[in-house]
């Protein structure tokens, strides 16, 4: 009850149009939640989750300075081989562990649309488990009302001022850094950060549907209308690849010795490849993304230093 108590705290918090401290103060409360929802299940599981050391012929349990138990962190709670938490829902939380960690020595802004996604698939994974594993009655979306927004996902506003731009360097690189260790289905996952096209609707006659979202049957006409509309829009959008992407595609064309920590962030340094105009990638939500010119410079560049990227004979 704590651990469903921390995450309605954390919901309504970052849903309360006057705190602005919401990204940090949801960060810690859902790792809270989180953790007291593992120990619940450990617990009922008979899984000692202290920390002890196995003596001759009884275990010494760890104890703070106080005398209190040391029980285990959320990580350890996720790294045990009998937690339930499936692997792209514990990235997800990996991740929010990790950026935590960044910014609670330091304040930072416009956290909060930066990586709404993700403290939105945090919010679904932990109600989803919390059912699962404690039965759907204790499920927190009963008691959530839907937040009203005065945002619109308008072209003007897309192309104007993004606020991921007060994102310190550092957080940009945690999360680069992150997001470049997964894989591409890891990364894409719902699970992992919640990402939704939103298409505006024109009721034409009274009595009709007027929710703010509405969920239509996938295998409707109106689903499979939109779902075309879509992805046609999708198929003239150059394909972008993250660092390592590339890397991958330069070492299949036969450049195995070529890196992404070192020569190909040499690369497009020396190539002043981040630079808009050269038109070699696009930065995506403070995330830089490469489109398949850069790929092809890159094989050009390592082509040009002879055997140096090849692979040793």
């Amino acid at each position: 009850m704590k651990s469903r108590e921390a995450a309605l705290t954390a919901i309504r918090v970052f849903n309360d149009p006057q705190v602005a401290f919401k990204s940090e103060t949801f960060i810690v409360l859902m790792m809270i939640a989180w953790t007291y929802l593992l120990h619940a299940h450990y617990r009922g599981k008979n899984v000692e989750y202290r920390y002890y050391k196995q003596g001759p012929s009884r275990r010494a349990f760890d104890r703070t300075k106080h005398g209190a138990y040391k029980y285990w962190e959320l990580e350890r709670c996720l790294n045990d081989e009998r937690s339930p938490i499936d692997r792209d829902t514990a990235n997800n939380i990996r991740f929010l562990i990790g950026l935590r960690h960044e910014i609670e020595h330091q304040m930072t802004r416009s956290l909060d649309g930066f990586l709404s996604g993700r403290y939105q698939a945090c919010a679904l994974n932990y109600n989803e488990y919390l059912k699962k594993l404690f039965g759907k009655q204790l499920g927190i979306d009963q008691q959530l009302a839907y937040s009203i927004q005065f945002v619109e996902f308008s072209a003007e506003q897309v192309v104007g001022t993004k606020p991921e731009a007060n994102i310190p360097d550092r957080l940009r690189l945690f999360v680069a850094e992150f997001d470049g260790a997964l894989t591409h289905d890891e990364y894409n996952s719902s699970h992992f950060s919640y990402r939704l096209v939103f298409k505006q609707k024109l009721v034409n006659r009274p009595g009709q549907a007027d929710r703010v979202v509405e969920f239509i049957d996938p295998n409707s006409d109106l689903a499979k209308a939109i779902d075309k509309e879509y992805w046609v829009k999708k198929e003239v959008e150059r394909p972008k690849y993250r660092a390592k992407d590339v890397v991958a595609e330069v070492r299949k064309a036969g450049f195995a010795r070529f890196s992404v920590y070192s020569d190909h962030v040499n690369f497009w340094k020396g190539e002043d490849a981040k630079n808009p105009a050269k038109g070699y990638g696009v930065e995506v939500q403070g995330a830089w993304y490469w489109y398949k010119s850069w790929i092809d410079r890159c094989i050009v560049l390592c082509s040009d230093a002879g055997d140096r990227y090849r692979a040793s004979v």
